[in-house]
């Protein structure tokens, strides 16, 4: 037996409130016979004993209060068992599309092999729902979708060139991901993730505070951060993705990028501000991503996964109809027996001999009135 809503239980404690209270009325009448006259003499006036019924009417009474706050809570019993079908799983990609992705210290470069890892990840996670972020200067975003195929065609069909603002505004984007999220009425109800992926430290936001919030809305917030210290010179990419040079400043030295120490405390942060965020540091070669998409599939075929629960059925209406009836059945039981008048039929003839009587009763009132008016 299970209860859904077990804390109905006690109110139940009501019904001998109610019991109680009855109690106490029975003896505030057994006081007021007493003082009224001798409980014999008044007893020989009552035609009968009302304390029985009465009884009986407040077991019922209280029996039926009680299975009320018992229907209330609502009992059910195992039914049987039922296959859970697996927690839906919303992914917002959030990739780095600045210029100095194109650096080249992971082959071909880290915007081209981030692209890989990310369409990778999505066709791995099959059964997950994906969203997308494209941000340098500026963010822009793919709402969320069971489309995997266009989320990556989306992510790779764009190029840092193609962003109108320079720079790395990770706030911004992580903010346009949480809004997606919010955007979609389903999204609440799922485990969200948001994979950060950025070789940068934002300068203009607060990214660990965006990150805060999504992570007390429940998102888990990864990080992978691709490059280190070590300057990395940044190439020059032609709109057919060729290299046609190295970007330089205005007084033509290289331009290279770095992460500071402060950046790196940044996105550590930021992974930190959500609950079960993880900073990922790409190794020389590799982005990262794969430990995270390995990490991911792990979750949604174990912790995620399909599960066996016992399905309960719902049986409140029986004491609910059990109480009504014990209601009906109190509302019916009087206090004393019902009593039968019986009817003496007039005698054969009886009725036209009353009337003649009246007839001449009145004849002879009529015949004295007249004479006293002469």
């Amino acid at each position: 037996m299970n209860f859904a809503a077990p804390y109905f239980l006690l109110g139940t404690a009501l019904a001998v409130i109610v019991a109680a209270l009855l109690a106490l009325g029975a003896a505030f009448r057994r006081r007021a016979v007493r003082t009224f006259g001798e409980p014999e003499r008044i007893g020989a006036l009552m035609t009968s004993d009302p304390s029985v019924r009465r009884a009986w009417k407040a077991v019922l009474l209280v029996i039926a209060t009680a299975l009320a706050f018992l229907a209330a809570a609502r009992p059910q019993y195992g039914k049987g068992t039922r296959l859970v079908p697996a927690t839906n799983v919303d992914v917002v990609l959030v990739l780095d599309y600045s210029k100095s992705m194109f650096a080249r210290d992971v082959e071909p470069s880290r915007i081209f092999r981030a692209k890989v890892e990310v369409a990778r990840l999505v066709k791995d996670l099959e059964g997950a729902r994906f969203a997308a972020v494209a941000f340098a200067g500026e963010p822009m975003g793919f709402p969320l979708t069971a489309d995997g195929a266009a989320i990556a065609q989306f992510l790779r069909q764009l190029d840092p060139n193609d962003m109108p603002v320079g720079g790395t505004a990770i706030a911004r984007a992580l903010s346009l991901a949480r809004d997606l999220l919010r955007r979609d009425p389903k999204s609440s109800e799922h485990k969200r993730i948001v994979l950060l992926v950025t070789d940068g430290e934002d300068l203009e936001g607060n990214p660990v505070g965006v990150a805060a919030q999504l992570g007390a809305e429940g998102t888990t917030v990864h990080v992978v951060q691709i490059g280190g210290r070590t300057p990395e010179r940044i190439p020059q990419v032609g709109e057919d993705g060729k290299i046609v040079g190295w970007r330089t400043d205005r007084n033509g030295k290289p331009l290279t990028t770095a992460l500071s120490v402060e950046g790196e405390k940044q996105l550590a942060s930021i992974a930190a501000a959500t609950p079960g965020g993880e900073l990922i540091v790409a190794e020389k070669g590799t982005t990262g991503i794969e430990r995270i998409a390995a990490e991911l599939r792990r979750q949604m075929k174990s912790e995620l996964g399909e599960k066996i629960e016992t399905v309960y059925a719902d049986i409140y209406f029986y004491p609910l109809g059990l109480a009504i009836l014990l209601l009906i059945a109190e509302a019916l039981l009087t206090d004393a027996p019902r009593r039968l008048v019986e009817r003496k039929k007039p005698k054969a003839g009886g009725s036209r001999r009353a009337a003649l009587a009246l007839k001449e009763r009145g004849l002879d009132a009529y015949t004295e009135v007249g004479r006293a008016r002469s």
